[in-house]
C-alpha cells in the first residue's frame, strides 16, 4: 500500500532532478566550449574589460568601481540573508512534532507519510543552506576585489587579470547561489505532490534556456569582433 502511494515520487522526482542537472551540465559544457554563445560567457568577458578599464584609469573611476561593487555586495547579502532566514524557519518546521509528523491530506498524489514529509523539508533546507554558502563566498571574493581594484598599476602581483578572475569567481558563486535558490521552488511544490515538481522543472528549464543563451546579432555577428579583441 505504501509503495502504491510513493511510486509517483519514485519516478517523477528523480526525473525532475535529472532534467535540471542535465541542463546545467549541458550549460557548463556550452560555457567551456562556446562561451560567447551564452550570457555567462559574455558577462565574464565584460567583467574582464571592465576591470581592465577601471584599473587603467583608477584615479578618475575609483568611485564608480566602489559603487558598482557595493551594489553587488548588497545583492548577495540580501540573498544570503533570505536563505538563512528560510533555513531557520524550515529548521523550526522540521523540529515541530505537530507539523512534520502529521500526514498531509490523503487526496494529494504521492507519498505523504511522516518520513516522506520530513525528507521533503530536509531537502528544501539543504538547497537553502548551500545557497547561503555560495552567496557568502561570493561576498568574500567581491570584498577582495573592492580593495585590490584600487591598487596601483605598477604592481606585478595584483594585476587586472588577477582581479578580474576574483570578480568572475564572485559572479559564478552568486549565480550558483541564485540557481539553488530558484531550484528550491520545485522542492516546495513537492510538498503538494510530485506532479507539480515535474511541471515546474520543465517550465524552469525552458525559461532558463531562453535566459542563458545569446540569440540574434550578438551570437552571429559580434562573436568574431569580441574574439579578436581578446
Amino acid at each position: 500500500m505504501e509503495f502504491q502511494k510513493s511510486y509517483l515520487d519514485m519516478i517523477l522526482i528523480p526525473l525532475s532532478f535529472v532534467m535540471s542537472i542535465g541542463y546545467y551540465l549541458w550549460l557548463w559544457h556550452k560555457v567551456q566550449t562556446q562561451p560567447l554563445s551564452t550570457v555567462i560567457g559574455v558577462n565574464a568577458h565584460g567583467c574582464r574589460l571592465w576591470v581592465s578599464n577601471i584599473m587603467k584609469d583608477n584615479e578618475k573611476k575609483n568611485i564608480i568601481a566602489i559603487q558598482t561593487i557595493r551594489n553587488t555586495i548588497m545583492e548577495s547579502t540580501l540573498m544570503a540573508t533570505t536563505s538563512i532566514l528560510l533555513c531557520s524557519g524550515l529548521a523550526a518546521v522540521i523540529s515541530s512534532t505537530y507539523i512534520v509528523k502529521r500526514s498531509l491530506n490523503d487526496t494529494l498524489y504521492g507519498a505523504n507519510g511522516e518520513l516522506m514529509v520530513t525528507v521533503k523539508y530536509a531537502t528544501l533546507l539543504v538547497f537553502f543552506l548551500f545557497s547561503f554558502l555560495c552567496h557568502s563566498l561570493s561576498i568574500r571574493f567581491t570584498s577582495q576585489v573592492n580593495f585590490l581594484i584600487n591598487c596601483p598599476q605598477d604592481s606585478t602581483i595584483v594585476t587586472s587579470t588577477y582581479v578580474s578572475e576574483l570578480l568572475e569567481k564572485s559572479f559564478t558563486l552568486n549565480a550558483v547561489g541564485n540557481r539553488l535558490f530558484y531550484l528550491a521552488l520545485p522542492v516546495v511544490l513537492w510538498i503538494f505532490g510530485p506532479v507539480l515538481v515535474l511541471l515546474c522543472s520543465i517550465a524552469m528549464v525552458t525559461m532558463f534556456y531562453n535566459l542563458d543563451l545569446v540569440f540574434g546579432d550578438l551570437e552571429k555577428g559580434q562573436t568574431i569582433e569580441i574574439t579578436n579583441e581578446v
